[in-house]
């Protein structure tokens, strides 16, 4: 079976890498063969070798796609548990102004926003084009996807930011079998 995802030009590159080194190490760890027309952005993920690997190939070409580093979308064949979720904002945002309050709500000042999330859910969280996309554990991820959901409905940065906090404490006594 095999399955065509269609990414960003832009980020065709990244997922090629220099000298076809991200690639490669794509193909090697999920046993999935790509192959990438740069000028159309076509991926086609082929009959993988290691099918519960392979499933990881099409998640780490999306996690590429919507912005994330080689670096962390790879994660995502190092633990079985890390999941990838995507937020469509195109269903919210009613116009293009209305996009990008929305995604620098979420961004914030310099990137300060993006960075509490990540620092208190643990998850890493990218902005791009028309979506917000997590890397993270599936605990972790319902927390951060509950304060983007605040965010994007309006809530203060403030009391999103104290909701968070709280969670943390609980996603730490999760973690620690509490």
């Amino acid at each position: 079976m095999i399955e065509n995802i269609k990414i960003p030009l832009e980020r065709v590159a990244v997922l090629v890498g220099p000298k076809g080194c991200i690639k490669e190490l794509i193909e090697e760890k999920s046993t999935a063969p790509l192959n990438i027309d740069s000028s159309t952005g076509n991926v086609e993920i082929m009959e993988p070798k290691d099918p519960i690997k392979g499933l990881r190939a099409r998640e780490i070409v999306h996690a590429i796609a919507r912005g994330f580093s080689p670096e962390k979308a790879l994660k995502l064949l190092d633990d079985d548990l890390l999941m990838f979720e995507t937020i469509d904002l195109s269903n919210i945002a009613r116009t293009e102004k209305d996009m990008q309050r929305l995604k620098g709500r979420i961004i914030g000042r310099e990137g300060k926003t993006r960075e509490v999330f990540e620092a208190l859910t643990g998850v890493r969280i990218s902005v791009y084009g028309k979506t917000i996309s997590l890397i993270g554990y599936p605990e972790q991820n319902s927390v951060a996807r509950s304060g983007i959901d605040m965010l994007l409905k309006g809530s203060s940065h403030g009391p999103v930011y104290k909701f968070l906090e709280k969670k943390k404490m609980d996603l730490k006594n999760v973690e620690m079998g509490f």
